[in-house]
């Protein structure tokens, strides 16, 4: 063998290593904290939609005058 095979079998080998890594740690962790972020969103989602509910005129003041101040920032 040369050393550009042996390079590239090392590279394809430490590929391989990567790809058994995502799979095996990354990949999991990764979706149990989008589920994790799923779950928060909702919880807050549900949380403002009460307080909306609760006291509506306030919530049409505070989005009007987010309304306002975005439009005045943006100009």
């Amino acid at each position: 063998m040369t050393a550009y095979d042996n390079t590239r079998e090392e590279l394809r080998q430490l590929r391989k290593q990567v790809d058994d890594l995502m799979e095996s740690r990354v990949t999991p962790m990764l979706s149990d904290a989008a589920h994790r972020a799923r779950d928060y969103t909702g919880v807050q989602a549900e949380a403002v939609s009460a307080k909306v509910r609760d006291m509506p005129l306030v919530s049409i003041g505070i989005a009007a005058a987010v309304g306002f101040l975005l439009g005045r920032f943006t100009r």
